[in-house]
């Protein structure tokens, strides 16, 4: 089959990419001449593991090619995917949906031929209707389904998640969209993997649904380990304790500073949104993004505590061990380390920091924050080291060499990656998330 992906960003550029390895014929379209022509150099605009030589295998074997003519590309395409980025919405926190609209116009548009048009963007309840509406009142002549079809990928281990994933879902209003879409997956019906077939309004809230109740987990793991932290429990046996039920599982019950990158932050909030245009409202999910909002920079108070407090913290130095949302990934959406930064600064503390992949993103983000070319080059003079992000690189830092470069022995583990009787044992004053 020929496929199209509007959009070359993260959703799009991995998803045309694993498509293209199913062996179907893909297009990525993309208005940004400096990102087409970066591709076709072979380097990719993110950071994702395998997603460069994924691209270069598939471009050599000329089943994947970059255009910024929408026309051109989506010719002669099967099913025309849709991948832009759907952004909360200055003011009111609506989900942009300015990039999806003004696709499906210049698709309806352009269309040569009969097509199936894909919402892979994550977007609100309804929007399929408009994005229908909008081809159809371009006058095309040709047969179209418009389907939804959101994903579900995780930043660093997103080429797996596509190849290998826990469920396929696909809203159609017709036979036309429900065939072409099993024809597109069928690559995948080796591995078993289920395809869930639903109206199309379904589908668009399954998405929602889905990411509002990771990040309710994640809250609510974060409001036991301050508890834990109060009562003298260790959270990390009651993420084990509760995870070993069936009827939770383990996944998601890391207590840490809160979540960020592309989808929790902006999705709870188009959730809610769309609930109080419904006049529905989802209290428990309006809570868990107020929750995470104020526990950032309650990270960040923990560092200060850390230092002294508040008046002592003044002219000291932080050294700040990852910035990215999480690992593998260069993504600094929404990240933990963007409030814990702000505090310290703004409580007189010197920020210093290294992070793998994602420096270059933080710079603009962080522009007082000293940017350094390893970790113990931002350890020097620190008087608190701060572990934000669980890279692996972090996971066996040299104490004796940090304990020499450091002003004073203080680590603060946002991500409970070492054990505090080794770090007590090792001399560090230290202090965690949720453990004693």
């Amino acid at each position: 089959m020929k496929i199209a992906m509007v959009g070359s960003g993260y959703v799009g550029l991995v998803s045309g990419a694993c498509f293209a390895d199913f062996g179907h014929d893909v297009v990525c379209i993309d208005k940004d001449q400096g990102k087409i022509d970066r591709l076709h150099a072979g380097i990719m605009p993110i950071y994702e593991p395998g997603l460069d030589a994924l691209v270069e295998n598939n471009v050599k074997a000329g089943r994947l090619a970059f255009t910024t003519s929408l026309a051109e590309g989506i010719k002669g395409a099967d099913a025309i995917f849709i991948a832009v980025g759907t952004p909360s919405r200055r003011g009111d926190g609506h989900a942009d949906l300015t990039f999806v609209y003004a696709v499906a116009e210049e698709v309806g548009e352009s269309l040569a031929n009969d097509a199936v048009i894909v919402t892979k963007s994550t977007v609100p309840v309804g929007t399929g209707d408009e994005v229908e509406r909008i081809i159809r009142e371009t006058g095309t002549a040709h047969r179209f389904s418009v389907v939804s079809n959101p994903e579900f990928l995780r930043e660093g281990a997103a080429i797996g998640d596509f190849k290998r994933p826990d469920r396929i879902v696909i809203g159609a209003e017709d036979d036309f969209g429900r065939e072409v879409m099993r024809e597109v997956y069928r690559p995948l019906f080796l591995n078993e993997s289920p395809l869930l077939f639903t109206s199309r309004r379904t589908s668009e809230l399954i998405k929602y649904a889905a990411n509002a109740f990771l990040a309710t987990k994640i809250t609510f793991i974060n409001e036991m380990a301050d508890l834990c932290e109060k009562v003298g429990a260790n959270v990390q046996d009651v993420s084990r304790g509760i995870g070993m039920d069936n009827r939770i599982g383990p996944k998601f019950l890391h207590a840490g500073p809160g979540y960020g990158g592309s989808c929790f932050p902006k999705d709870t909030l188009a959730l809610l949104k769309t609930a109080e245009d419904y006049d529905s409202p989802t209290r428990i999910v309006e809570a868990v993004v107020k929750v995470n909002d104020s526990r950032k920079r309650a990270m960040g108070r923990k560092v200060v505590d850390a230092l002294g407090g508040p008046d002592a913290a003044r002219g000291k130095k932080a050294a700040l061990l990852g910035l990215t949302f999480k690992p593998n990934t260069d993504d600094m959406r929404d990240s933990p380390a963007i409030a814990v930064a702000q505090t310290l600064m703004d409580a007189g503390v010197a920020v210093a920091a290294y992070d793998p992949e994602g420096m270059e993103q933080a710079r603009p983000l962080l522009p007082d924050v000293t940017m350094c070319d390893s970790p113990y080059a931002a350890i020097e003079g620190a008087d608190v080291v701060v572990i934000v992000t669980e890279w692996d690189a972090f996971r066996a830092l040299d104490l004796k060499r940090v304990k020499e470069l450091a002003n004073a022995p203080v680590m603060v583990d946002l991500r409970n990656i070492y054990n505090p009787e080794d770090m007590r044992a090792a001399g560090f004053t230290y202090a965690s998330v949720g453990r004693a």
